[in-house]
């Protein structure tokens, strides 16, 4: 039996547990990995297969194991737990494209044509779309492989049942979720300029010509407006979402230090 499984002994079984815990709280956040749009059994599967491919490489590090079947459980907690802290990183980001969409989408007046995302719940279709586009820019980046990586380098940082909640991981949380604002500011700012300058026109021309319908005029312009600055700004979008993707690295070493 042990001669086709990768483990030959029950500790080694007990390790194997763990790590799949570790790896499962990290893929089950992921939004590429771990939303609702994948269908579970892939879900599993995938975690399955990648707890096979790194468990000898972390095979070395293997601990003492409890007797007791709590005790067991809660070092799987714990270990879910150092998945999921790392994989807010990434959530985060999603989160703020999602509310990117969400503000354009309204302001364009895209809101009444809302789409189910299986994530979120229902979205615009701009935040549909930019929601596709760092989800491109994030397999493009390689940046699910800095994930991965970061699992193998954890056990070296954070021990089997090492990990603990600290004044400034909470600190540290905290201004990651608080990023969510701002990263969705800093992507929606060229539209929302653009259609408030608009809406000043617009405004302004009501009160020049009275006759003029300027609420039927407002909403195929503030869409043409909308789509065009969202062409023209796309480059500047993903290389903003590419500068958040790519400070994951330096974000994943912080808190490997806190959780430690």
């Amino acid at each position: 039996m042990y001669g086709v499984l990768p483990f030959a002994t029950i500790n080694e079984f007990t390790f194997f547990t763990l790590v799949l815990g570790r790896i499962a709280g990290i893929f089950a956040a992921i939004p590429l990995f771990g939303g609702r749009r994948v269908p579970l059994t892939i879900r599993a599967a995938t975690i399955l297969a990648m707890t096979l491919v790194l468990f000898p490489v972390v095979r070395g590090q293997i601990p003492m194991m409890p007797d007791d079947t709590i005790s067991l459980v809660v070092l799987i907690i714990r270990e879910a737990l150092v998945g999921l802290t790392l994989s807010l990183l990434s959530q985060v980001i999603f989160a703020g494209v999602a509310f990117c969409g969400q503000m354009v989408g309204t302001q364009m007046g895209l809101s009444i044509a809302s789409l189910l995302n299986p994530d979120i719940g229902q979205v615009t279709i701009i935040a549909n779309l930019q929601d596709l586009i760092a989800t491109l820019l994030f397999l493009t980046l390689g940046i699910h492989h800095v994930f991965i990586r970061a699992i193998v380098e954890s056990y070296s940082v954070i021990p089997v049942g090492a990990w603990h909640m600290s004044d400034g991981l909470i600190r540290t949380l905290v201004t990651a979720t608080t990023g969510i604002f701002i990263l969705a500011i800093k992507l929606a700012a060229p539209v929302m300029v653009a259609l408030l300058a608009a809406g000043v026109v617009l405004g302004i021309m009501a009160r020049s010509f009275p006759q003029m319908n300027i609420f039927m005029v407002s909403f195929p312009l503030n869409i043409g407006i909308g789509f065009l600055v969202l062409g023209l700004t796309l480059l500047a979008f993903c290389k903003t979402l590419a500068n958040a993707f790519e400070a994951l690295s330096g974000e994943i070493s912080i808190l490997f230090r806190l959780m430690a």
